[in-house]
């Protein structure tokens, strides 16, 4: 059974890894074909293409233009570790995970990367952005979706076949990064949690911020505790979360939590 995030625009090159293990993404060739169009593009380009301001064009301009393999841990930092969004924060690896729990994830969890296309928690990579749904023309279509193809369901099928557990594949990616997953090409069978929260009115609803760390939150207790079967994610019980029975199905797990019992510092 595999799990698996999207990454984070949010990244954190400033603090000292905590696992020394650390491997190379497998797809580098592919990523050197992007960066190589990326290259072309003016910094004005990519203000427009990526909907960012010049400022952060410029650096992630700057980003291409130093992406140089090989990869180390003097130039590039493990995946896992160096996304720092809601998602990654909700899991806290670099607070929670031990080292067992880093060769845990690294059999069991996948991330979806528009330019890696798929990353291994320990994989080292270098700072980019590059959101999957972004229109980038290159010779094999006019998005990354057409540039990416088969090839992230391929690896992700081989990765599923290796990983301990069920035949399953549990989704707490976004639409966006999902959509590069073919499910024919997988052949397994996917399960995508929904997590809700209740507002004071007690009126239920997604609420993406609380969301995006219920999915990171999910993906650490899943490491953690060596989840290998669908029927024990209804175990889930982070930050006030509880599986409800009723409004779930068997491949939409719902997880709920009350107004109260939202932590003290949530919003």
């Amino acid at each position: 059974m595999i799990t698996l995030l999207s990454p984070a625009k949010s990244l954190d090159y400033e603090s000292k890894p905590t696992t020394r293990k650390h491997t190379e993404p497998r797809l580098l060739e592919e990523s050197e074909g992007l960066i190589e169009v990326l290259r072309t593009r003016s910094v004005a380009d990519l203000a427009s293409l990526m909907h960012i301001s010049d400022e952060l064009a410029a650096l992630n301009a700057q980003r291409y233009a130093d992406f140089a393999p090989p990869f180390t841990t003097k130039n590039a930092k493990q995946a896992l570790l160096a996304f720092d969004g809601d998602v990654y924060q909700g899991m806290a690896a670099a607070e929670r995970f031990d080292e067992r729990d880093f060769t845990e994830a690294q059999k069991t969890v996948r991330i979806l990367s528009g330019l890696y296309g798929v990353l291994r928690p320990l994989d080292l990579m270098q700072p980019y952005r590059l959101e999957m749904g972004t229109k980038l023309r290159t010779e094999r279509g006019a998005n990354l979706y057409a540039w990416w193809g088969h090839r992230i369901s391929e690896v992700l099928r081989d990765d599923l076949a290796e990983s301990p557990g069920a035949d399953a594949v549990v989704n707490l990616a976004s639409d966006e990064y999902f959509r590069s997953v073919r499910p024919d090409v997988l052949g397994a069978r996917i399960i995508s949690p929904r997590f809700e929260d209740t507002d004071a009115r007690g009126t239920r609803k997604i609420v993406s911020f609380f969301a995006k760390r219920a999915r990171g939150e999910m993906a650490g207790w899943m490491v953690r505790n060596r989840v290998r079967t669908v029927g024990a994610l209804r175990g889930f019980d982070e930050a006030g979360y509880r599986f409800d029975q009723t409004a779930s199905t068997p491949d939409v797990p719902v997880f709920v939590r009350s107004f109260e019992d939202r932590p003290a510092n949530a919003a």
